[in-house]
């Protein structure tokens, strides 16, 4: 049996924020930590678009898709439990 996957995994995951100036915040705060290049297995772009950030996660194994996948949630929540410090 070989290491090569049966199938790939292709999906975006958008983040959407009130407003384009926590959006450019969010994308520079990230920036750092995206250009670490994490695993051989699954390729993660980032994009940003006016108020979102779209992350396009390519994958050929389901369990370094998931590991994608939990960063960027990690990631959104960080960003969330931030801004919610600010606004209190």
């Amino acid at each position: 049996m070989g290491n090569e996957s049966a199938f790939t995994i292709n999906s975006t995951i958008e983040l959407k924020f009130k407003s384009e100036e926590l959006c450019e915040i969010a994308y520079v705060s990230y920036l750092p930590e995206f250009n670490i290049k994490k695993s051989l297995r699954s390729e993660t772009s980032l994009e940003k678009i006016k108020n979102s950030l779209a992350f396009n996660i390519s994958s050929n194994d389901i369990t370094a898709f998931r590991a994608s996948v939990n960063e960027i949630i990690s990631f959104g929540k960080i960003v969330e439990n931030t801004y919610q410090l600010y606004v209190e």
